[in-house]
């Protein structure tokens, strides 16, 4: 296993359930600037590669190597098999936590791109803010340790660093924990959470317990007297999903 999570055993419906949203992707199209060719680390089974440009993905997982649509590298963003240089740009999407070495992994993105590196992540100091932990603490807590601060990644890319917060909206497409923010009965889905690397790394009856308490919250309107507003807020706006764009 390369990483955290074996994706051999928990990577199935990735294709399916973690789509490219349209207006995350704008974000992250519009910080690769004018690049032409890019290189995609972490790349999983494609989401948010440009269609416009000339991409090279790199995974190191076979499973979801075999779930794009186009062929990916097999290597991990610790060892690339690329030299100084190489390409306009680079991007790393909702990636970086699961890699074994954080900080080779991410000065070898910026080894081989003389352009913007571009990381989407999740800012770990405010990755609990979801109702969700309420439920199943362990949940976004262990998120909370999987991610590296915003300022550590920042700091191995070098260069002149930006951060951007970006909006989840309501109707986000891709299928990441917060982006049920507004849509709860999603989560009792067992397909839904199996496209979620987070909740791998959670006991199964601390699961059990806390979706039950869920489902008997929706059922008896609890969930909505607290939390009833999210199902109609445009976007979850709490900071918790990051653009870093290194230059």
């Amino acid at each position: 296993m390369i990483g955290d999570v074996d994706y051999a055993v928990h990577g199935n419906g990735y294709a399916q359930r973690r789509r490219t949203d349209p207006r995350i992707a704008a974000a992250v199209h519009a910080a690769l600037g004018d690049a032409r060719s890019v290189l995609n680390v972490g790349a999983g089974t494609g989401s948010y590669e440009p269609l416009d440009r000339s991409v090279t993905p790199v995974e190191p997982s076979a499973a979801m190597r075999e779930q794009r649509s186009t062929p990916a590298i097999a290597a991990s963003a610790e060892a690339l098999p690329f030299a100084d240089d190489t390409f306009d740009a680079a991007m790393a999407t909702m990636t970086v936590h699961q890699w074994r070495d954080k900080a080779l992994g991410l000065r070898a993105l910026r080894r081989v791109t003389r352009g913007p590196v571009v990381v989407l992540t999740a800012d770990p100091a405010r990755i609990e803010a979801l109702w969700i932990s309420r439920y199943v603490p362990g949940l976004l807590a262990g998120e909370r340790r999987r991610f590296p601060p915003i300022d550590t990644i920042a700091a191995e890319l070098g260069g002149r660093c930006t951060v951007t917060t970006i909006p989840v909206p309501l109707d986000c497409v891709d299928g990441f924990v917060h982006a049920f923010y507004g849509r709860p009965e999603e989560l009792l889905d067992p397909a839904v959470r199996a496209a979620q690397s987070a909740w791998t790394f959670v006991p199964a009856d601390e699961i059990d317990q806390g979706l039950a308490r869920l489902r008997a919250d929706l059922a008896s309107g609890a969930w909505d007297a607290r939390f009833g507003a999210l199902r109609t807020q445009a976007s979850y706006d709490d900071g918790a999903l990051c653009l870093i764009v290194s230059r």
